[in-house]
């Protein structure tokens, strides 16, 4: 708070500490002329005088909190959505709403599209299951079984399903459709097999649930994307196929060992074991008998999920994939409002070169205050959705001007420009063409410091204002990047810096030595 905001709230904190002596010395003779005639209006006036004191110092120091608050921009609470479903509703509002905020069209319309889908899938509620795993486990013949039909091209070699296939169908005793998607095999080898993998784990990246088939013990190849897929927030079945093949001991021997292996990953009733397409069994009489598919473990875990958390499901995934197009948008919105405020920042370096040019600063400390400019800050923040007032953006700039002098940067910004005028300049300096520069130098790294301060939600980081303005410096004092800086002061401000270098320096940059 600025010593001008401070004087009112110190004159009535005055006014009331004299107001509070005058009751005191009033009250108490008033109590003793009335206490021994009338105790009870006594004791009332004493209540009155308590009730009276409380209100003031309430209004006080309610006035020093509004007074606080006053610049700081006003942030609401939202409310909690009551359950998923409500959660992923809000979800799909917000990303809208952030999406607007995008201004290349391609982008914006692009990203929009992909919001509606997933607005049409929350409402349509349809289930999407997506079946994943390695080429051989037996996929396809999973999806066959489950639709009651053949479906799919089945083979023992890798590489089957080239695209994903997506079938509907319905599970007994439930209500809601069910989409199910055939993915191509992970781990498949060759540039096509890679394609393909890349494929399946875009269509598991978007089910509501994930069936991650498995026909062996759990290879890490397989450990790897499976874990990648549930702590991204997949809800996930392990379904072990083929367990016909094996005897009943080692079904049990390796389910118990697939269980303890996802342990904290998939709790232990969605690890099950089925023969989506059984070896067939050759009678006595020479004829071969084709089993019908033993998949009741699965479809009554399926059932019991969708009946327990159906709607839990969509939402979560909703939720999941408004989240990720919201992280793609909060990318190119900071993008895009990172070169608005380099803009700003390269606009009012230039200005604190002229004036400063103009009219040279006579204290090395006066001139990181010259450098930082308030205005500079509104603008900034305003980039960044923060409208500050002129006393915040004042208080701002104050502070960071003092830490820029207190760090030893304006002398470490002197020493460089210099040095890089001398050998532009073939050791003709004159002391207001260093600070003209140098305060444009620092005008930049206190422009980009307040870039990474409204970046992050106007928050300085646990190192505090130092380390942030600390590291611009040192990502802006290469060698390379003084000179390209001091060459371009020299285009830029040819009439104020004209009078004191060669006729050689005053050839405007070309567009490629321009500071990016």
């Amino acid at each position: 708070m600025t010593p001008k905001r401070w004087f009112w709230p110190l004159l009535g904190f005055s006014a009331i500490l004299v107001l509070i002596l005058w009751l005191i010395s009033a009250l108490t003779w008033l109590y003793v002329q009335v206490a021994f005639t009338a105790p009870f209006l006594a004791n009332l006036l004493v209540l009155i005088f308590i009730g009276l004191l409380g209100g003031l110092l309430y209004t006080f120091f309610r006035y020093l909190y509004l007074l606080e608050r006053k610049g700081k921009p006003a942030t609401a609470t939202p409310q909690a959505p009551l359950d998923k479903t409500e959660a992923a509703a809000e979800n799909l509002k917000a990303l809208r709403q952030q999406l607007s905020q995008i201004e290349d069209e391609v982008a914006r319309q692009a990203l929009l599209a992909q919001a509606r889908e997933l607005a049409e899938d929350f409402y349509r509620q349809e289930l999407r299951i997506v079946v994943f795993g390695t080429g051989s486990a037996g996929k396809t013949s999973l999806v066959n079984a489950l639709m009651g039909e053949m479906v799919g091209e089945v083979a023992p070699t890798m590489g089957t399903t080239a695209v994903g296939q997506t079938y509907r169908f319905w599970l007994p005793n439930t209500e809601r459709e069910i989409l199910i998607t055939d993915t191509p095999g992970i781990l498949e080898a060759g540039v096509a097999g890679t394609y393909r993998e890349q494929l399946a784990r875009q269509l598991a990246a978007e089910a509501d649930l994930l069936l991650f088939v498995l026909d062996d013990d759990l290879r890490q190849s397989e450990y790897t994307p499976l874990v990648n897929l549930v702590e991204m927030g997949k809800r996930s079945l392990l379904v072990l196929n083929k367990i016909d093949l094996r005897s009943e001991a080692d079904q049990l021997a390796l389910l118990r060992h697939l269980r303890q292996r996802v342990k904290g990953l998939i709790p232990p009733q969605d690890v099950v074991g089925i023969a989506a397409r059984p070896q067939p069994i050759r009678l006595d009489t020479g004829e071969w008998l084709e089993p019908e598919p033993h998949i009741w473990p699965l479809i009554r875990r399926l059932s019991a999920i969708l009946r327990e958390e159906g709607d839990d499901l969509v939402a979560d995934n909703i939720l999941l994939q408004s989240q990720r197009l919201g992280e793609q948008a909060r990318k190119i919105i900071d993008q895009q409002r990172r070169r608005q405020a380099d803009k700003v920042v390269e606009r009012y370096q230039w200005i604190s070169a002229g004036v400063v040019c103009v009219t040279p600063i006579p204290g090395v400390d006066l001139l990181a205050a010259a450098a930082v400019n308030a205005q500079m800050v509104m603008e900034i923040g305003k980039v960044y959705g923060c409208d500050l007032n002129r006393d915040r953006a004042r208080e701002l700039a104050l502070s960071l001007g003092k830490t820029l002098a207190s760090l030893g940067i304006v002398k470490g910004a002197m020493n460089l420009v210099g040095t890089a005028l001398q050998l532009s300049m073939g050791g003709l300096v004159v002391g207001k063409a260093v600070q003209g520069i140098t305060a444009a130098y620092l005008t930049r790294i206190a422009g980009k410091s307040f870039m990474e301060y409204f970046r992050h939600n106007q928050d300085w980081g646990d190192g505090g204002i130092s380390e942030v303005v600390q590291q611009q410096f040192e990502l802006n004092r290469r060698d390379e990047f003084i000179r390209s800086f001091v060459q371009q002061a020299i285009a830029r401000l040819p009439s104020q810096l004209g009078t004191m270098m060669p006729e050689a320096m005053k050839t405007p940059l070309s567009h490629e030595e321009e500071l990016p």
